[in-house]
């Protein structure tokens, strides 16, 4: 494997899981552009999201396996199925467990949170549409100001 560019940047990349969705667009600028230009750290970045991805795609397949496995025991009402039932529910249980716990440390692309934000504020929007005069006076002015579009997102 190469050698990275700029070791220092990517002992910084290395330590984020060569995460900088989170990052505000000043300061991603020398980041975004050493992971453009090394290709072991960008290697590395989609090493990381590849890892991630095959995690979940397992924890999920683990998780549907759990449940059919209780749902055949509980069908044929095998001798001892209270505990094949409990094991079944306890996997599912831990697949579900280890789903979580991925999904929480993979770093979401800007791209999705965006999509995410854009969708909760015309949620919102709809919502102060229909909401009573009164009720919409109470709402702060910054807030009115982001929901109709003319504040930043």
């Amino acid at each position: 494997m190469s050698e990275c560019t700029d070791p220092f940047v990517g002992k910084i990349l290395a330590s984020w899981r060569y995460d900088i969705s989170g990052l505000a667009p000043e300061m991603s600028g020398d980041y975004q552009a050493h992971l453009a230009q090394c290709p072991r750290c960008h290697s590395r970045q989609k090493l990381h999201r590849t890892v991630d991805l095959a995690l979940i795609g397992l924890a999920t397949v683990a998780a549907v396996v759990s449940i059919l496995a209780f749902l055949v025991i509980r069908q044929f009402q095998w001798p001892h199925a209270l505990w094949l039932e409990l094991g079944s529910l306890a996997a599912f249980a831990l697949s579900a467990l280890v789903w979580l716990a991925v999904a929480i440390a993979t770093p979401t692309p800007i791209v999705v949170k965006k999509a995410v934000t854009g969708a909760a504020i015309t949620a919102a929007s709809n919502i102060h549409d229909r909401l009573p005069e009164n009720v919409r006076e109470r709402i702060p002015e910054g807030v009115r100001a982001r929901i109709s579009g003319e504040g930043k997102s």
